[in-house]
C-alpha cells in the first residue's frame, strides 16, 4: 500500500474518531429524540473509525480543539448550526473519500452515508431555535429597514449624536415592543408555534439590533462617525445572521446577504436625505 494512500485512511481514521467524540459529547447534554439521533450518528461514526482502522492497523487520537470548537458552537448556538457548519467543513475529508474510492469500493458505502444518511439525521434534529426563527428574522429584518433608516434620518435632523441616540433608542424600544404584539397577534391567528415565544423571539432579536445601532450614538460626538459605524455595525449584523441562516436553513449566502443589505441602506439612504430637507425647510437647529 502506497504511503499516500496511508496517509488519506489515518486522516479518514482520526475524522471519523473526532466526530464519534462531538457527537457523544453532545448527546449527553441532549434530552429525548435528539440524544437518540446524535448516538446513532455516533455510533456510525465509530462504526467508519474501526472500518478504517482495520486498514492501518493503527488506534487514531481525536483532535481535542476540534471537540472542543463544535461543542461549544453547538451549545451557544444551536445543535442543527453546529452540526451543518462540521459538515460544511469537511472538504478535505471528501477529498480522501474521493481519492481512496478508486481503490476500496466499500469506501463508497461510508461516503454516500457520510453524506445522506447523517445529513437526514441531523435534519429529524428537535430544536426550538430552528422553529422561531422565522420570528428572530422578522425581529432583525424591521430593526435593521426601520430603525437604520431612521437613524440616518434623525442623524441631518438634529445634527447632536445624545439627542440622536436617545431618539432611536425610544423609538427602537417601542418598535420592538409594537412588533413582539404584532407576531403574537399574527402567530396566533395562523395556529402555529406558541404565540408567546415567537413574540419573545421577535421582540430580543429586535432589541439586540437596537442596542448594535444606536451604541455609536452614546460614545461618539461626531454624528458623521456615529453613523458610519451604526452602518458598519448593520452591516455585521446582516453578516452574521445572514451566515447563522444559510448554514441552519441550507439556503443561499449570497442572494439573502444582498437583499437585506440593500434593503437597509436605500431606507437609510432615502430617510437621511428627508432628514436633511425636513431640518432645511422647518429650519431646526440644535
Amino acid at each position: 500500500m502506497a504511503d499516500n494512500t496511508k496517509k488519506l485512511m489515518l486522516k479518514a481514521q482520526i475524522n471519523e474518531i473526532t466526530e464519534y467524540h462531538i457527537y457523544r459529547k453532545l448527546a449527553e447534554t441532549s434530552k429525548d429524540s435528539n440524544k437518540k439521533v446524535l448516538n446513532k450518528i455516533a455510533e456510525d461514526e465509530l462504526r467508519h473509525y474501526n472500518f478504517w482502522k482495520t486498514y492501518t492497523k493503527k488506534e487514531a487520537s481525536p483532535k481535542k480543539i476540534t471537540i472542543w470548537f463544535y461543542y461549544i458552537i453547538s451549545r451557544l448556538l444551536g445543535l442543527t448550526f453546529g452540526l451543518k457548519l462540521m459538515e460544511r467543513g469537511e472538504e478535505l475529508a471528501q477529498k480522501a473519500y474521493n481519492e481512496l474510492s478508486k481503490t476500496i469500493l466499500k469506501v463508497r458505502e461510508i461516503e454516500k452515508e457520510e453524506k445522506e444518511h447523517e445529513n437526514n439525521l441531523i435534519n429529524m434534529i428537535n430544536e426550538e431555535k430552528i422553529k422561531y426563527v422565522g420570528s428572530i428574522v422578522l425581529g432583525l429584518n424591521d430593526a435593521l429597514v426601520e430603525l437604520t433608516g431612521a437613524i440616518a434620518g434623525f442623524t441631518f435632523a438634529f445634527q447632536n449624536t445624545k439627542i440622536v441616540g436617545a431618539a432611536a433608542l425610544v423609538t427602537g424600544i417601542a418598535a420592538s415592543f409594537s412588533m413582539s404584539a404584532s407576531e403574537y397577534l399574527s402567530t396566533k391567528t395562523e395556529d402555529k408555534e406558541s404565540p408567546v415565544k415567537a413574540s419573545i423571539y421577535t421582540g430580543i432579536a429586535y432589541i439586540i439590533a437596537v442596542i448594535a445601532l444606536v451604541i455609536p450614538y452614546f460614545l461618539l460626538k461626531n454624528y458623521y462617525f456615529a453613523l458610519g459605524f451604526t452602518l458598519i455595525n448593520a452591516i455585521i449584523i446582516i453578516f452574521l445572521f445572514t451566515f447563522y441562516i444559510s448554514v441552519a436553513k441550507e439556503v443561499s449566502f449570497k442572494k439573502r446577504f444582498f437583499e437585506m443589505a440593500v434593503l437597509s441602506f436605500g431606507v437609510a439612504a432615502l430617510t437621511f436625505i428627508i432628514g436633511l430637507i425636513i431640518r432645511v425647510f422647518l429650519q431646526i437647529d440644535i
